[in-house]
């Protein structure tokens, strides 16, 4: 039987395309007609492990634990006292300065310097009590009046006197900021054996704590050089102004 010329056509067209196209699938045929290479199949990539988190000193940092309500009252009272501390030298030297100066001129820088690191403490701890949203005491107004007129009366017993009260009031805090940084040392090493660190804040408070500190002592200093020994009776002159101060001082870390 004869096949129809139409089918023939198409069964030799159906053969041409089926007929494998050598010269494409030989490899070298392939790297011929796209000019490179073949590429090697790609290797998954790994994504790194990674780093832990380091801290500013270098080395690994360690996790801080969340402070106790303990140590937040304590620091909350610890600002706030520290505050009002240093409200009250700022008055002290503001009613002292031109009494003492006026019969004493030479001691005018000396008065400035005091003063002047007075206030710096002073904006200090009113910019941390702003931060940390710390409550003032309560006490403010009536400290405020009590130590202008303890630098006032001071100052008018004479220069004596008003050198034993700088030197009266700064004992006291020196050994007050002494118990603080020993407590914020405490609670460091607490951190520490617990598996964590003291954060970066504590750690500036810590330093600045004993920069205050340091200027304070500095000021009892400059009043022993200046006769406060000899104000009369100095033991009940400075033992009634450190009673005073303790008195403030637990006032104002409660109230």
């Amino acid at each position: 039987m004869k096949i129809p010329l139409r089918h023939s056509m198409m069964s030799r067209s159906s053969a041409r395309l089926f007929r494998p196209a050598r010269h494409i699938c030989s490899s070298s045929g392939a790297k011929r007609a796209l000019g490179t290479s073949i590429p090697k199949a790609a290797t998954p990539a790994t994504s790194p492990s990674p780093s832990p988190p380091t801290n500013p000193e270098g080395g690994e940092a360690r996790p801080r634990r969340p402070l106790t309500k303990e140590e937040r009252e304590f620091l909350s009272s610890a600002l706030r006292v520290n505050q009002a501390g240093e409200l009250a030298a700022t008055l002290i030297y503001t009613a002292q300065t031109p009494l003492v100066t006026r019969s004493d001129p030479h001691l005018k820088p000396l008065m400035k310097h005091m003063y002047d690191q007075e206030v710096g403490h002073f904006d200090t701890f009113n910019s941390l009590i702003a931060k940390h949203r710390v409550r003032p005491t309560a006490m403010y107004p009536l400290w405020s009046v009590l130590s202008a007129g303890l630098g006032w009366g001071t100052a008018m017993m004479g220069r004596e006197a008003a050198m034993a009260c700088t030197e009266a009031v700064e004992t006291e805090i020196g050994d007050h900021y002494n118990g603080q940084i020993r407590s914020l040392l405490e609670m460091a090493d607490r951190m520490e054996r617990g598996g964590g660190g003291m954060g970066p804040e504590l750690k500036e408070l810590v330093g600045t704590l004993r920069r205050i500190r340091d200027e304070e002592l500095e000021h009892l200093d400059h009043a022993v050089e200046h006769d406060a020994k000899k104000a009369e009776p100095h033991w009940l002159l400075t033992g009634f102004i450190r009673l005073g101060c303790k008195g403030a001082i637990y006032a104002s870390e409660r109230v």
